[in-house]
């Protein structure tokens, strides 16, 4: 399995999935998954995914630019690094970001998101 095929599949499930239901994230998070959001943190899917739909806009749409990729520890874990934008519904200006996550194999064959990290680019 080729980790750039899998974190751009990913990736582009992710922002899909955010742009179209925030909520229907829930899946991608475990009771051990973590996320920084801005500098807050929240464990765990109920966590994770109240913060994402409680964010104070309803519509938006992500244009991905650039997506890195590395291998993680033994278990075939992957660092994902994805830097775009995001254009918030009523917005003239786009706003860039940056996200981290780290993927962890499920007994499944799929993917969990262990971590999960998010930043505006300011300036």
């Amino acid at each position: 399995m080729d980790p750039d095929i899998v974190a751009k599949a990913f990736v582009e499930h992710y922002y899909n999935t955010f742009d179209a239901s925030r909520a229907n994230l829930v899946t991608l998070y475990q009771e051990t998954s973590m996320m920084t959001f801005e500098g807050q943190k929240h464990q765990g899917p109920a966590s994770i995914v109240a913060k994402l739909t409680g964010l104070p806009f309803q519509q938006c749409k992500h244009a991905i630019s650039t997506v890195d990729c590395q291998p993680s520890g033994p278990a075939g874990g992957m660092i994902v690094f994805v830097s775009g934008m995001l254009q918030l519904a009523g917005e003239e200006h786009h706003l860039r970001f940056s996200q981290l996550f780290h993927l962890i194999p499920t007994p499944q064959g799929s993917f969990f998101v262990q971590n999960d990290i998010f930043r505006l680019n300011y300036g």
